[in-house]
């Protein structure tokens, strides 16, 4: 019996000791999963990060764009396009990649909010050069439209300009060329303080670095070349005016910011918005050293009126948007961001001798020559759109844009000086002024929310005041030999066709 006991206990205490062990294998129980969460604060797609209380949205969109003549959204113009030649692309595409990342958090001074947008594009190759020295360039780019944070009425960054309409300079579709106002959707550094009055009224106040916009600031010609000879100077002008490079564009560094003030109305009639902007113009030497001199700096401005109706009687989200600009030494602010600063448009031509036509036009902020003051360039322009939706699938639109460019009498005469001693004064007139035009239509297809086919046609006319013909040197980029050109106003057509996909 002790013998039977014995191997019973030891028996129970084994198969204690294995079950001891085998529970001991056993995985310990894992902690809850913490999945995303919607975060319905701030509208439809934000989530909340894990373990945080910020709320985070992803978006962007997937384009296409395929285009007839004037590259993508634009107009003919400068290399190559403007050549007119062998090496002019009359078709082009673009794939491009827009990505967005919101973030936003609330706290006890309101919403901490951080936006970026950051653009993938890859484009028709651009040829250029004389044989056998042709080269091309372009393809792929990386753009950084948006970076920001926002904080108590503050945002302070990259982003659009307070003193932009909200349809930038698109007021119903259109090429990124479109004259008339103020661009910056590509954005521009800043730091911005908007109030909220209540009741739809709003104003802000923002220092902005211009520098950072597309393209830059505008030209501020220096007609003395640097303080060239003046053998030197005919020189480099008689080959440069065909560019559109009346002078050396020569800035100084970044004196002051933009300062500009803005004060807009919504409602549900739409919206009304006043822009005001001073720009500061600080240049450089006479010559290439400081020894030279220098002109004294001059404050340049612009002003802008928008306005927007919404829900007009020809249909349900039918709109009409129209702006028009003022500018004096600020000419960004009226031929945007987007728009060429000096270009050449060639054609044909009816004038025997001539090989071909040419047209020029450059825009500046103002005009010095040695031991001269700062001339301002002044400029005029207006913009507008309409646009009427068939049905919730399809919607047709109508736009257009003009400006006016005009040098003064100062600036006018030093270049024109330049002109007669590059060219003579027996065959042509010399007047840098010139007027842009643009018209256009669209149609856009919205088969499926968030997918859109858009088919844009626009017509643009640059009105240069040169006249005559004059004798042109041989120019390497656009490939055009040295010959007889009359210049003439230059016309262009083009046409975009664009599937787009946003998420």
């Amino acid at each position: 019996m002790k013998l039977v006991k014995s191997l019973l206990l030891g028996s129970a205490a084994g198969l204690i000791a294995v079950g001891g062990a085998q529970a001991a294998d056993l995985p310990v129980k894992a902690k809850a999963v913490e999945y995303v969460k919607i975060c319905s604060l701030y509208g439809a797609g934000f989530y909340y990060m894990p373990g945080t209380d910020t709320c985070i949205k992803f978006g962007g969109y997937l384009r296409a764009d395929n285009w007839v003549q004037g590259g993508d959204y634009g107009f003919r113009q400068g290399v190559n396009q403007g050549s007119n030649n062998r090496l002019t692309n009359y078709w082009g595409s673009r794939a491009r990649m827009d990505f967005t990342v919101d973030t936003r958090t609330a706290t006890e001074y309101g919403v901490v909010r951080t936006y970026a947008d950051m653009v993938f594009s890859w484009d028709t190759t651009t040829v250029s050069g004389s044989s056998p020295s042709i080269f091309s360039t372009g393809s792929a780019s990386l753009g950084l439209y948006h970076a920001f944070i926002q904080f108590a009425g503050f945002t302070f960054g990259r982003t659009v300009s307070i003193f932009d309409a909200p349809w930038q300079s698109y007021p119903a579709g259109g090429p990124d060329t479109l004259p008339g106002g103020s661009n910056h959707v590509t954005g521009v550094n800043q730091v911005t303080y908007t109030a909220d009055f209540g009741q739809g009224i709003t104003g802000s106040v923002s220092l902005q670095d211009e520098t950072t916009s597309a393209g830059g600031e505008s030209n501020l010609f220096n007609t003395s070349f640097g303080g060239a000879t003046p053998a030197a100077i005919i020189t480099a002008f008689g080959t440069g005016f065909s560019t559109g490079a009346y002078g050396v564009n020569a800035w100084g560094g970044t004196r002051a910011p933009d300062i500009v003030g803005q004060i807009r109305v919504d409602q549900a009639w739409g919206l009304a918005q006043l822009s005001v902007v001073g720009h500061n113009l600080h240049p450089a030497w006479y010559g290439t050293t400081e020894l030279t001199g220098h002109p004294s700096d001059k404050w340049g401005f612009a002003v802008q009126g928008a306005l927007s109706i919404k829900n007009i009687p020809t249909g349900a989200g039918d709109s009409i948007n129209m702006q028009a600009v003022y500018t004096d030494g600020a000419t960004r602010y009226n031929f945007q961001s987007l728009f060429p600063q000096a270009f050449f448009m060639y054609g044909g031509t009816g004038v025997p001798g001539a090989y071909q036509s040419i047209g020029i036009a450059a825009l500046a902020d103002g005009v010095f020559g040695t031991g001269t003051g700062i001339d301002t360039v002044k400029t005029w322009g207006f913009r507008g759109g309409y646009t009427h939706n068939w049905s919730p699938n399809w919607a047709s639109a109508i736009y257009g844009g003009y400006g006016q460019v005009k040098y003064g009498d100062a600036g006018k005469a030093m270049i024109c000086t330049n002109f007669v001693a590059a060219f003579g004064a027996a065959t042509a007139t010399c007047n840098p002024d010139f007027n842009f035009g643009v018209i256009g239509v669209n149609t856009v297809w919205t088969p499926v929310k968030g997918l859109a086919f858009t088919a844009d046609l626009s017509y643009s006319r640059l009105d240069q005041k040169y006249s005559g013909t004059i004798a042109i040197p041989a120019l390497v980029a656009p490939a055009k030999p040295a010959a007889v050109y009359e210049l003439k106003d230059q016309d262009s057509l083009a046409l975009l066709l664009r599937a787009q996909r946003n998420f």
